[in-house]
């Protein structure tokens, strides 16, 4: 069988106000290669976006690799590193905010051998300062793009008249 192929995803989420236009910064780094993705939206969370940036890193890779996740949220390191996701499904996800994307990210956790790295933000460490600067960017100036898994979610349900 042959090694997996080392990847370094470095990733951020941003929102302008919380909820407020948002965006994620990711850069996936593996031997010479270096991509850069991020998206804005117009209305969704900071942990939202961390989690999507997460999500959006590990889709883009073709084949099963080895990967080193770099975020500066302990919301998702923690969530991976200390099995609360583990909890929230053995208690069928109740309680459990941002659940879509949560359930997203376990099927790439399985195609992946993944470990999560947590880092200190604005801490000087290039590829995170980079993440924060296109994740902020993308909020600011492209957040067209809708989250329907949080602005479904928040949109008042109207009973109707009658």
């Amino acid at each position: 069988m042959l090694p997996l192929t080392e990847v370094t995803i470095y990733t951020d989420g941003a929102a302008l106000g919380n909820p407020g236009p948002s965006g994620y910064g990711v850069v996936l780094l593996s031997g010479k290669n270096r991509a850069e993705l991020s998206c804005g939206f117009r209305r969704s969370t900071n942990n939202r976006m961390e989690l999507l940036a997460v999500i959006m890193g590990l889709q883009k890779l073709t084949k099963p690799c080895q990967v080193n996740v770099y975020s500066d949220s302990k919301y998702v390191c923690d969530a991976i590193n200390k099995d609360w996701i583990g909890g929230w499904q053995r208690r069928s996800w109740k309680k459990v905010k941002n659940t879509d994307l949560w359930k997203a990210l376990l099927p790439l956790l399985l195609r992946h051998k993944v470990r999560f790295n947590w880092v200190k933000g604005h801490a000087g460490i290039p590829e995170n300062e980079r993440c924060d600067y296109l994740a902020s960017t993308a909020a600011k100036e492209s957040a067209i793009e809708i989250d329907k898994g949080y602005e479904e979610l928040q949109e008042p349900k109207n009973p109707g008249l009658f």
